[in-house]
């Protein structure tokens, strides 16, 4: 068949196998999955469910595809690599090479399937417009963590408790029946809203129809069959124009002047067609087997319940429609459901949802005044910019005589810039080998393209390096430039670093940007581990679902998290570019924020330092955190 490529290399695929519940296999991530191979039509990978009890005597009749061969094995059996991730997990052979967490595995399946049979665009436009559907991490991401995490899991939960009366409606089900009542937002926004607001114009609509829905929701209800053959429908034209013939419906006449004038303010918003928006894409993917699931708990149980999610409902009819959908569907035993058709409802529904913790506050700018009244507060407390001394500040690697792979040169950059990296790499590993010990595992977090992991693995024959990056195309590079060198102690995995779940003695991350940092350091922690980082990033760093700033309790008692914005703020204010005066400002900022994650790390166990790399020109972001359990 024309577009079908054969040379792919072998690749399994596992999968977690809890239990099996009326059709659903547990975790939902496993389902999901297996709804994504039955949707792409892939035979390209050899699955393996992997068992937590002892029994394989189960039935996966109806619930896994028929052209999906499927093994079963037991947590034993899985490769060494892959012992140390969260299913679901990809390994190619040879086994040092693994993608792990749902996100990720999914995104490989697509890439994989349609490289398969490049006909199948309608596979690869799953990963939206920029193929970033879900790239995010969860920690970074709202949505990536609602769609891979928050919903499969309340889910789960909730079918658990099924078995009860009256089981609790996940709050996670009412945000994302909450995130589909918001504007849609797409790259070619303007264009489509000036199309809608012709189409209302024609229907006699008013112009400012975009107000009076936000103000009265009857009235919209009272519009809805006027506009049904109009602006109503204009969403679900381009929605499924786009996965029929790959193309939105042309516009060949030249808007009217009324309408290319109109402003922005004054056009009336997209509305959802399917998860992200107005096109199909991963997400939809990820949400279908665990709404279903979800639906036919409320249907049996709480019918009364349904009216409270008209937008859910619509959605669930919608993606039926989608070519493909219902086959795929029926092959892992999901068999659709037939629901009234629901009248939308109050926002008020919405109101007390309490949204992520911090997230107002975090996207407050209005920061009065510069660090210096901050940075006396702290001194006042007796808290000052103070660096540990370097253990060893001249001391380098011979560049000269190492095999070309390990130089960062190989990184294809600059000159000046592969000398500074090599600078950089100079401290990291001298800390790093003073405390390596034979048969030491080490992880180089935030890999990018393996400088740091590469030259460990050469320096460190007898330690294991693990390279976790969730960028493939770095870790390819990484793993290029290792096979080069013949490293045979290497391992590369393409997750986001909390799908690692491994054990080891050291970690490692040269500029891991805001949060990352501190989830190394946590990770770190939590098995006990060293750890070398060099922050990146200041002004990314934010709270988070994990995280809230100050972290130490010395600095709790005396910063609010305002305060401490303005030192991550001025943080980032390094660049050689500055003048000297401002970037000496920064660079107190920067110990200060340091500081404050070493006295968090010191509050669980640890002697740390805070250590300016040598020379100070290596890099604007030159702090080093060296952490050792005590």
């Amino acid at each position: 068949m024309k577009g079908i490529k054969k040379s792919l290399k072998e690749e399994y695929l596992y999968l977690d196998f809890f239990h099996q519940i009326e059709g659903c296999i547990f975790p939902l991530h496993t389902s999901v999955t297996l709804f994504l191979l039955s949707y792409c039509d892939c035979k390209i990978f050899k699955v393996c469910l992997v068992l937590t009890g002892e029994s394989r005597d189960i039935s996966l009749e109806n619930v896994v595809p028929q052209e999906v061969e499927v093994q079963i094995i037991s947590r034993q059996e899985l490769p060494p690599i892959v012992q140390n991730c969260s299913l679901p997990a990809v390994v190619e052979k040879p086994d040092n090479f693994c993608r792990a967490g749902l996100a990720v595995v999914l995104r490989h399946i697509i890439q994989k399937s349609y490289e398969a049979d490049s006909s199948k665009k309608e596979i690869l436009e799953l990963l939206g417009f920029k193929k970033t559907c879900l790239k995010a991490c969860a920690e970074v991401s709202q949505w990536t963590r609602l769609c891979e995490l928050t919903i499969p899991l309340a889910i789960e939960n909730f079918l658990k408790e099924s078995s009860d009366q009256h089981p609790t409606i996940p709050a996670e089900i009412l945000q994302l029946e909450k995130k589909l009542s918001e504007p849609v937002r797409v790259h070619n926004d303007d264009k489509l809203r000036r199309q809608k607001l012709k189409q209302q114009k024609a229907a006699g609509v008013g112009p400012s129809l975009a107000k009076e829905k936000t103000k009265n929701k009857v009235h919209r209800q009272e519009m809805s069959e006027e506009l049904d053959s109009s602006s109503k429908s204009l969403e679900l034209k381009v929605a499924f124009s786009k996965l029929t013939v790959h193309e939105e419906p042309a516009t060949t006449n030249r808007e009217p002047s009324h309408i290319r004038k109109a402003k922005a303010s004054d056009l009336p918003p997209l509305e959802h067609v399917f998860a992200e928006g107005l096109y199909f894409t991963l997400a939809d993917i990820v949400l279908l087997p665990c709404i279903h699931h979800f639906l036919v708990i409320i249907c049996k149980k709480l019918s009364e319940k349904l009216i409270e999610f008209p937008l859910l409902a619509a959605w669930y009819q919608r993606i039926q429609e989608v070519p493909r959908v219902k086959a795929a569907a029926s092959r892992c035993g999901i068999q659709f459901l037939h629901l009234p058709e629901l009248l939308n409802t109050s926002n008020e529904q919405y109101s007390n949802l309490s949204e992520i913790p911090g997230v107002e506050e975090q996207n407050d700018a209005s920061f009065i005044g510069g660090p210096r009244p901050t940075m006396t507060k702290l001194m006042e407390k007796g808290i000052e910019v103070m660096f540990s001394p370097h253990p060893c500040p001249t001391w380098t690697l011979d560049w000269d005589n190492l095999p070309t792979a390990v130089s960062p040169k190989e990184g294809k950059m600059s000159s000046d810039r592969a000398l500074r990296k090599q600078q950089q790499l100079n401290n990291l590993v001298y800390v790093v080998t003073n405390q390596a010990k034979p048969g030491d595992r080490i992880v180089d977090f935030c890999s990018g393209g393996g400088h740091v992991g590469i030259v460990l693995a050469h320096m460190l024959p007898s330690c294991q390096v693990t390279l976790i990056e969730n960028k493939e195309l770095s870790l390819i590079r990484a793993k290029k430039r290792s096979d080069e060198l013949g490293l045979s102690n290497i391992w590369f995995i393409q997750a986001n670093m909390e799908y690692f779940t491994g054990m080891f003695n050291i970690g490692v991350a040269l500029h891991a940007c805001g949060v990352a940092t501190d989830m190394v350091i946590e990770h770190c922690i939590k098995t006990r581990a060293s750890f070398v980082t060099c922050p990146c990033c200041y002004g990314f760093i934010q709270n988070t679902s994990k995280f809230n700033f100050p972290k130490s309790e010395q600095f709790k008692k005396t910063l609010s998290y305002k305060e401490h914005m303005i030192l991550c703020r001025f943080a980032d204010q390094t660049a050689v570019q500055l003048p000297p005066q401002r970037r000496l400002i920064g660079k107190q900022c920067m110990c200060l924020v340091d500081l404050d994650r070493a006295r968090a790390a010191e509050e669980h166990g640890y002697s740390v330092q805070v250590i300016s790399m040598e020379p100070e020109s290596c890099s604007p972001k030159n702090n080093m955190i060296v952490g050792v359990p005590i």
